[in-house]
């Protein structure tokens, strides 16, 4: 499955996407086309919720690769996503505390997969991404995640604060990936618990990391001061499963 093959192009295409209920991840439209089809593409793209991005016409004609576009381009999600009470709804169904990664601004691909790979593998029940400022479920992070995306299910969220508040509701602590955080063994990580992973430049964004109950710093005795993201949410996702197993 190739990038290319999960965008869509053209008015008619990309209006019968929204409509037949596929999930569109951004919606590329010409800048100052204001037409009626295109408004009625912009009408079904709030309805969804759906990020829409303004760009010239060579950006456009970049990402259709000389096919035809009509001024509009829409990126398909790889797979669909979940609601979050989805994935509480499978914990529930396993007998086990809820275990959910949450992700602040992930926007590598193959980290996105990876970390999916890691998250069904460490027994997660779940991950969050946000809709705003991070990748999507792209055949990349399909491919990367060497199958788990099939068994581990991905809520897309508005505004990831406000969920964290919703599951806290639902008994769940929030521990981030701060490297001024305590050392995380000396944290208690069992129970029902939300990992928050940051991006890969900024890490976990400000309102995030307060909304956060512990901040978890990984050891580290190298001559740099940071992991990559996919390998920092493996090793406090494995610092979570050695305390459950305890």
């Amino acid at each position: 499955m190739n990038e290319e093959n999960l965008l869509i192009l053209g008015r008619n295409t990309v209006v019968e996407a929204f409509r037949s209920g596929k999930t569109i991840d951004k919606l590329y439209v010409l800048e100052g086309c204001k037409d009626g089809p295109v408004q009625t593409i912009l009408r079904e793209a709030k309805k969804q919720d759906t990020i829409v991005t303004f760009v010239s016409k060579e950006r456009l004609d970049q990402l259709a690769q000389s096919r035809n576009h009509q001024g509009v381009a829409a990126q398909v999600s790889a797979y669909g996503y979940v609601q979050v009470e989805d994935i509480l709804a499978r914990a529930r169904e396993k007998g086990e505390p809820p275990f959910i990664i949450l992700l602040d601004g992930i926007e590598d691909p193959h980290n996105l997969g990876a970390i999916i790979r890691t998250a069904n593998l460490a027994g997660a029940h779940g991950v969050i991404i946000p809709k705003r400022r991070a990748v999507g479920l792209t055949a990349t992070v399909a491919k990367t995640s060497a199958g788990a995306l099939n068994y581990t299910p991905v809520a897309k969220v508005t505004n990831l604060t406000a969920v964290m508040e919703q599951l806290k509701r639902e008994g769940l602590w929030f521990v981030c990936a701060d490297m001024k955080g305590e050392l995380m063994y000396s944290l208690d990580l069992k129970g029902p618990i939300g990992l928050v992973v940051g991006g890969e430049g900024d890490g976990v964004s400000r309102l995030v990391r307060e909304n956060c109950d512990m901040a978890a710093a990984i050891p580290m005795r190298g001559d740099i001061d940071s992991l990559n993201a996919s390998v920092a949410a493996g090793v406090l996702a494995y610092e979570i499963v050695r305390q459950r197993m305890l």
